[in-house]
């Protein structure tokens, strides 16, 4: 049961996902159930929005002189 609730990576998040919308191109899947797979993908899609906002601003950008500085928004620097 710990792997219930232990996070999955967001490529691991992204494969479901990728599931979920092989199920939902079903043209058998019952509306209940394609209901219930869509709720389901919407979630993960949260999860993986959430995980892409925290590694954001966890990215860090090399500056001119060499030191490593936390990435800001709308900064067009390379």
């Amino acid at each position: 049961m710990s792997e219930e609730k232990k996070e999955l990576t967001l490529e691991e998040n992204f494969a479901r996902l990728e599931e979920i919308i092989e199920q939902l191109e079903d043209e058998g899947l019952p509306l209940e159930k394609a209901f219930q797979t869509y709720s389901e993908g919407m979630l993960l899609l949260e999860r993986c929005n959430s995980q892409i906002d925290r590694v954001e601003k966890q990215v860090l950008k090399l500056s001119a002189d060499g030191q490593l500085e936390e990435f800001e928004d709308g900064d067009d620097e390379l």
